[in-house]
């Protein structure tokens, strides 16, 4: 949610946006230009202030807390405990990895087996957490950065260790647009990063890829999952081989 000071320092971009001196804001709210520049500069005020400023303004609330929620910073990763939050219910999980997706509810629940009370409650819980921001009509904005990832020793990814991993490599990655490489080498330690930056770009471009690709119908397009990983590893019968 929105704080109070973050609706206030919107408001007051809006007023610049809006040419509106402090003198004419005063007017308009039939206040003393003395009052309107405290009230502003101390960032704090009831609510139904910031509705009367709204009206001076020409402004819909609701259009003024859409823009502040749109101006937070996305989220990188999520903490343990919202992670944990996601795995407790494997429902959840499911509308977790669909909203990701950037799915609608009315594709999810055309897919999966889900009532539309549910959906509705998921998406709520995953507005509680902090995923997405909830809005009209079950729609929703996700808070998440192109760059997100699930936490490496977190929840999420131990749950995919235990549950999908073995699943996810037990196909023949031989179908159409399908293929599995394993590269192994010795390289300076100094170049890995950089081997780590391309995987990301090419991470992202999958993301991106998936989002401009929403616009197709659904027979033109094919669920991926795309896996890329890169650690300095020796596979554990090797090691045991190992001179001392």
């Amino acid at each position: 949610m929105s704080t109070t000071a973050d609706l206030v320092a919107a408001l007051k971009k809006e007023l610049k946006t809006a040419q509106m001196t402090y003198a004419q804001l005063a007017q308009a709210l039939g206040m003393a230009e003395s009052s309107v520049k405290r009230m502003l500069s101390k960032g704090d005020m009831p609510l139904s202030r910031i509705d009367a400023i709204c009206r001076a303004l020409a402004l819909d609330f609701a259009d003024l807390a859409r823009r502040v929620a749109d101006s937070q910073p996305l989220l990188k990763e999520l903490s343990q405990e919202q992670e944990k939050a996601v795995v407790a219910d494997k429902k959840l999980l499911l509308m977790a990895i669909c909203v990701l997706s950037q799915w609608t509810l009315e594709q999810v629940l055309a897919t999966y087996r889900l009532t539309e009370a549910e959906g509705i409650k998921y998406l709520a819980q995953l507005d509680r957490i902090g995923i997405i921001e909830l809005r009209p009509l079950n729609r929703y904005r996700l808070k998440l950065a192109k760059t997100f990832r699930w936490r490496p020793h977190g929840p999420v990814m131990h749950y995919f260790r235990d549950h999908a991993l073995l699943d996810y490599f037990a196909g023949g990655f031989d179908g159409p647009g399908e293929g599995v490489l394993m590269v192994h080498g010795t390289i300076s330690r100094g170049l890995a990063p950089a081997f780590l930056e391309r995987m990301q770009r090419v991470a992202q471009d999958f993301a991106q890829q998936h989002l401009a690709d929403q616009k197709l119908p659904d027979r033109e397009r094919e669920g991926y999952t795309l896996l890329l990983a890169m650690r300095s590893w020796e596979f554990e019968a090797f090691t045991a081989l190992r001179r001392p």
